[in-house]
């Protein structure tokens, strides 16, 4: 959603997190700043006399304001894995905590969201004293952090998860986040176009962008737990992001997005229940300043967007001159080219209030005005004409801006909000008028035109992006071409289908061996060979495969990477093992099982395979409901006379899980079954692409070589079974 500014507003982006912040004291299980006198006279002055709030629920509006934010999980993934997380929520933990007292309380069970689709988010007001106060809280508290930790839930705010449910995404769509960090709104777009599994590459992605180059590496980490070959991750202001090229049919045209979510810094007034700060801090000043940005980024996402794509708006802030007030702007300056949508039936039971035809502005010192008209000259430059209501009813009414959707936070439990939908019909009035782009034609262009004049500024703006975005490249992004020698013994050895997309692998360097191979969708791939110079990457591509120095010796110099296996199933028709449950807690509670600890069938299979990477693959058996009902990949190594499984620690604690096995951590510290301390320790180390090509890669070439058959002991645990 929307991130309250700080001091960062012209650089288009720079928040410091809003509602979808780091702190863990800013957010969930009850907590806050209680020194801080929940208090602002000003604040209820102006909303009081701009009417937002349904007349005789001001004082219930309040005292919600008042109260901490309910904590709200999302599970993420794709749909299978989705389903059995839910599953094990439902079954393992909720129907538990219902009937728990603690110090004579019944304690409240999670509720899930009534609006979001198939009962993937909940929320709860459990607070962290709670959660410690009881054996069985704390395994639940336990397996939230660790499943958040590998991806599979997100700690994010219920109103944040609103704008990517109403763009309606689907699999072929093209889609621009245009302030993007932290990326919890981000993950979810990436979601929606993985809805189908069997889909590696879908033919839709996602160019996700932050202004905040630190921040920028946050939405990279997030974006990464899902393991997508179709995310971007740029650095540039959003309200002069580059327009981007594509080639089609040998031909350059403008790349415009099917969708584009816009969700612009802002005052975070909507967020006074876990940033309890802006009680203090909040004037009207705030929404003055940023105002002017709003509109800019807004302008050049509408710009980018496709005819007949959709917009999604939103902000976590309350005040009409931050969101109606863009909105009237951008529909006046469109001139049709855009309309708002009643997006009142996509999300049945979220409740809301319609956007509002009628506000004023109020100054930090109580002057309020009702018409540009009144504002005084020497405040023209804080206060603009755009922040006022149209002022002709025809145009107004034709507007809708009740169509606008403002949640606030007493209706159910949740933040304050605002999102807007919008269609583009056609192009934008400056873009169907604009000449070819030259120094004379900026020069000579006729400013009285607002429309042009809009226009030749976001492309003035534009030049001037540009021409900062060199000396700040990141590593290159390297495709490998068809013929490159890497593939013949990684093609033999995988024995990878025909249909395997050589010309979608790259590396991060131009010269010395490659140490990591990545993949990216055909689509990305179109978009970075033609835009290297336009635009500043700082990630794309999953990785698939890693250098094992000695693993020539046995037939391919790469091993499977476990972050890349979804991706690389479809095409792998070798050195894949066939497994049951049973193995799978084995290979994932034992250290160094030797190939007789695999059950019979999957023995077999190990046997008739020489040493190196392999594939672990279990898939669902319809007819036992209790085992997991989604495929499980796991990379593993074969060695001389035992067997391992590559796996990062907490995708080994998240899929123990799945198969029944119950990991956590008692008062002391000490595991209560699952994995070993050393079997967690020697999990694949994961790297960011961009970094590893500057540090030593922490290789397992002792393991790799003979898969520790050299070890005396089989060093494995007692299975913990639910």
């Amino acid at each position: 959603m929307g991130k309250r500014n700080r001091n960062r507003g012209r650089n288009g982006g720079g928040r410091d997190g809003g509602a979808e912040g780091k702190s863990d004291r800013d957010s969930g299980w009850g907590a806050g700043y209680a020194d801080i006198i929940k208090e602002n006279k000003l604040f209820e002055q102006y909303y009081q006399e701009l009417k937002i709030v349904p007349e005789g629920e001001f004082e219930e509006f309040m005292e919600a304001m008042r109260e901490p934010l309910p904590a709200t999980i999302r599970i993420t993934g794709y749909k299978s894995h989705a389903k059995e997380i839910l599953h094990t929520l439902k079954e393992k933990y909720f129907k538990d905590i219902q009937d728990l007292e603690i110090d004579g309380q019944k304690i409240e069970a999670p509720q899930a969201l009534s609006w979001y689709p198939d009962e993937q988010a909940w929320h709860t007001n459990m607070s962290r004293k709670i959660l410690r106060k009881s054996p069985l809280l704390e395994k639940f508290h336990q397996f939230l952090v660790s499943e958040t930790e590998c991806g599979n839930i997100s700690r994010q705010e219920a109103v944040s998860m609103i704008p990517p449910l109403l763009l309606k995404i689907e699999p072929h769509h093209k889609i621009l986040d245009m302030c993007a960090a932290p990326g919890s709104k981000t993950a979810q777009l990436i979601e929606m176009l993985h809805s189908d599994m069997d889909v590696p590459f879908p033919e839709g992605f996602v160019i996700a962008n932050d202004v905040d180059n630190k921040r920028c590496y946050l939405l990279v980490h997030q974006a990464k737990r899902l393991n997508s070959p179709c995310i971007m991750v740029v650095n540039h202001d959003a309200s002069c992001i580059p327009r981007l090229m594509v080639e089609q049919n040998g031909t350059k045209d403008v790349l415009f997005y099917d969708r584009v979510l816009c969700d612009v810094p802002c005052s975070g007034d909507g967020t006074m229940r876990k940033n309890i700060d802006v009680w203090k801090k909040w004037t009207t000043s705030n929404s003055l300043h940023l105002h002017g940005l709003q509109l800019r980024i807004a302008v050049r996402g509408v710009e980018q967007l496709a005819v007949s794509g959709r917009m999604v708006y939103s902000t976590c802030s309350l005040n009409p001159i931050e969101d109606e007030a863009v909105i009237a702007s951008l529909l006046e300056k469109s001139e049709g080219a855009l309309e708002l949508v009643d997006a009142s039936a996509d999300l049945p039971g979220l409740k809301y209030m319609p956007g509002i035809t009628s506000w004023k502005l109020m100054t930090k010192e109580g002057q309020w005005y009702s018409d540009w008209s009144e504002v005084p000259t020497n405040r023209h430059t804080q206060i603009r004409p755009t922040m006022f209501p149209p002022t002709d009813p025809e145009k107004l009414q034709s507007m809708k801006l009740e169509r606008c959707m403002r949640i606030l936070p007493h209706h159910q439990n949740t933040g304050g909000f605002f999102v807007a939908v919008l269609m583009k019909k056609g192009p934008m009035p400056w873009n169907r008028r604009q000449p070819k782009v030259t120094v004379d034609s900026v020069k000579i262009a006729n400013p009285k035109k607002d429309g042009v004049f809009i226009g030749l500024n976001v492309l003035c703006l534009l030049l001037t992006c540009k021409m900062k975005l060199f000396g700040f490249k990141e590593d290159p992004f390297v495709f490998l071409t068809e013929d490159d020698p890497v593939f013949p013994p990684i093609q033999t050895f995988y024995n990878l289908s025909s249909d395997f997309p050589k010309l979608n692998v790259l590396t991060r360097t131009h010269e010395g061996k490659k140490r990591h191979l990545y993949m990216v969708s055909k689509e990305l791939r179109n978009v970075l060979l033609n835009n290297s110079e336009r635009m500043k990457v700082i990630n794309t591509g999953v990785k698939v495969w890693s250098r094992n120095n000695d693993g020539e010796q046995f037939g391919c110099a790469f091993r499977l990477a476990q972050e890349g296996i979804y991706t690389l199933n479809p095409y792998i028709r070798a050195r894949v093992i066939n497994i049951s449950v049973e193995d799978v807690k084995v290979l994932l509670t034992e250290e160094n099982p030797f190939l007789s600890r695999l059950g019979e069938d999957a023995h077999a299979q190990a046997k008739k395979l020489e040493m190196g990477s392999i594939v672990l693959r279990y898939q669902p058996d319809l007819k036992d409901p209790d085992a997991p009902q989604c495929p499980i990949e796991l990379c593993g190594w074969r060695g001389k006379t035992s067997i391992r499984a590559f796996v990062p620690r907490n995708e080994r604690l998240h899929y123990l899980r799945m198969v029944g096995v119950e990991v956590f951590k008692d008062k002391q510290g000490k595991k209560e079954g699952g994995a070993s301390e050393s079997q967690e320790g020697n999990a694949e180390n994961t790297e960011e692409p961009g970094q590893e090509e500057d540090t030593a890669e922490q290789e397992q070439s002792d393991t790799e070589q003979n898969g520790s058959a050299q070890s005396k002991t089989n060093n494995s645990e007692d299975v913990s079974s639910t």
